[in-house]
Order: C-alpha cells, then structure tokens, then sequence
C-alpha cells in the first residue's frame, strides 16, 4: 500500500471513529460531498493544508495519519543492536573480573584456614 493511500486509510477510520459521514466532512471543510469523497478515494489530491485542517476536525494529531509519530525512535534496531553488543561485551570482561576475583578470595580464604590450622597447632603445643 502507497504512503497516500496509508494515509487515506487512516483518515477513513478516524472519520468513521468521529461517527462523521462524508457530509459531515464536507460540510465542516466547506467543500461539496462529491469532493470530499473524491479525496477519500484518492481521485482528488489531498493538500497539506487540508489535511491540517481534517485533523483539527476529527480531533487527531496529524502524525496520526502517518506511520511514525513524535514517540518514533528511528534506526531504533541498530542503537538496540549496539547497546546489545555493549552490554555482551560489559558482560564478557565483568564476568573474566568476576572470576579472577572469585579465584584470589578462594586462594586467600584457603590461606587463611591453613594460617588457622597452623596457628591451633602452635597453641596447642604450647599447652
């Protein structure tokens, strides 16, 4: 489907949404119903300004008309994808520091069991 006619299509529903006719729409663009079908139906060019115009009667913002909105965020799968890869790589080089870490605690703990043991058998020597 063309932009124009993704447009026409949603200015349809709104219209319908509104529980207007095309009489009604005619009537507020002070245009004939003939002409405002004919824009519905694409036979007649639809201007900017009409459409500005459509979308204060129908209580719609314009971009609603269109696909996007203020809200879009474009090239959204590639920021997604590097904030993905960001966060892998975060990860990968956390995970090495994680278990370096994890390593000299469990060296030093077992260090300090043996210091332990050590330090029992002296006391209990001296007893």
């Amino acid at each position: 489907m063309e932009h124009i006619e993704k447009v026409l299509e949603k200015l349809k529903e709104a219209r319908k949404e509104k529980g207007y006719s095309h009489e009604n729409m005619a009537a507020e663009l002070g245009i004939s119903q003939a002409a405002y079908t004919n824009i519905e139906k694409k036979q007649s060019n639809l201007t900017v300004e009409r459409l500005i115009k459509i979308a204060e009667i129908l209580e719609k913002p314009t971009f609603y008309f269109f696909e996007a909105n203020p809200n879009n965020v474009f090239n959204q799968t590639i920021a997604e994808n590097a904030i993905g890869n960001q966060a892998k790589e975060i990860y990968q080089e956390n995970k090495e520091v994680y278990h370096k870490l994890s390593d000299s605690y469990e060296t030093t703990i077992q260090n300090l069991k043996d210091e332990v043991s050590f330090l029992r058998k002296l006391v209990e020597g001296r007893k």
